[in-house]
């Protein structure tokens, strides 16, 4: 008996839904500890998936400031509390996920979160010699595309594939320190003249009253409140997704659907870095370059600058990024002012 045409297209279309949900299944079942870890070209070598789970390594892989065992505890609970609706993966949600095939990695990258450094590294790791240094490779040329491969390039079957298999490691900060970051870096640099022109000219136009010209123009003097208020005005959205420098990481990385091994902190950089190239077996030929910037998080720098943003305003935006500060275990800023 023939199927009708209506019938044959329903079909097709469970069919193509199906690949998709396996996707998603798989991303976000833990992987086997000892399981295969990828390809290895015919080699038998220990993979970081392996190191990682195994007993008898797991107290090398302490950070300094908490168990990393603890902190993938702490996310997945978190997840089971405060997130209800599940859906699936699809390729463009993975393009943050940077996939290193030799070592079996996967980082998924955060704007303001040292990823122009993890960026050199893996450059280091995937290069095959050409590249040793990871300092040595200017900051621009971490950030060009087609230089590191990511998750959305392959096809589903490889996706799920190395989903399953390889070491997945993410590195995060605290909410309101990474977007101060993000502020002063592309609207206080004049240097930043694409966000300037980008951004700033909208954000000024819309938060600014009376403008000047030459503001509307160059949009290279946003205020800190305007660009708050930018960030929680609901037209932002609607118009366009948040620009990743200030994306909430929970929607860069979606770690409620993939189960990151390592949850890497800013705040403890040093050693968490260390307790990934660990893992990879490459710690004592290729360190993590030390940044000559602080990172420690003590909320002086963010406090300064939500000093002048209203209780109205501080409650909006601690709203828009609870979920990060949900998932990641960090307190609620004590300077904040919300009633």
């Amino acid at each position: 008996m023939r199927m009708p045409r209506g019938g044959r297209l329903v079909l097709a279309t469970c069919l193509g839904s199906l690949f998709v949900l396996v996707l998603y299944f798989q991303s976000i079942t833990k992987p086997e500890p000892g399981g295969k870890t990828g390809s290895t070209r015919g080699k038998s070598r220990r993979g970081p998936l392996q190191t990682l789970y195994n007993g008898d390594q797991q107290l090398e892989l302490l950070a300094a400031h908490g168990s990393l065992q603890g902190r993938r505890e702490l996310l997945e609970q978190a997840c089971l509390s405060h997130t209800r609706k599940r859906r699936v993966l699809s390729p463009e949600d993975l393009k943050h996920l940077i996939v290193d095939d030799k070592h079996s990695l996967i980082y998924c990258y955060v704007p303001k979160v040292a990823c122009t450094n993890w960026k050199r590294v893996l450059m280091v790791l995937t290069s095959d010699g050409r590249y040793t240094d990871p300092l040595a490779i200017p900051a621009n040329e971490a950030h060009v595309a087609g230089n590191l491969r990511t998750l959305s390039e392959f096809s589903i079957h490889e996706i799920n594939h190395r989903l399953r298999t390889y070491l997945k490691f993410i590195f995060v900060r605290e909410p309101f320190e990474r977007l101060v970051s993000a502020y002063r870096n592309k609207f206080t640099r004049s240097y930043n003249t694409a966000f300037h022109k980008r951004y700033g000219t909208k954000i000024i136009r819309r938060h600014r009253p009376d403008p000047e010209p030459r503001a509307l123009r160059e949009g290279n003097d946003v205020t800190f409140q305007e660009f708050v208020q930018y960030l929680v005005d609901p037209r932002t959205q609607r118009e366009e997704p948040f620009n990743e420098h200030w994306e909430r990481v929970h929607s860069l990385c979606h770690p409620c659907l993939i189960h990151y091994d390592i949850v890497g902190k800013y705040e403890t950089l040093e050693p968490d870095a260390q307790a990934v190239l660990k893992s990879t077996g490459v710690e004592g030929t290729l360190q993590f370059p030390k940044s000559g910037k602080s990172t420690r998080t003590d909320g002086n720098l963010a406090a300064h600058f939500f000093k002048h943003i209203s209780p109205f305003y501080q409650k909006k935006l601690f709203n828009l990024y609870r979920m990060d500060f949900l998932l990641f275990n960090y307190s609620t800023p004590e300077y904040l002012r919300t009633q």
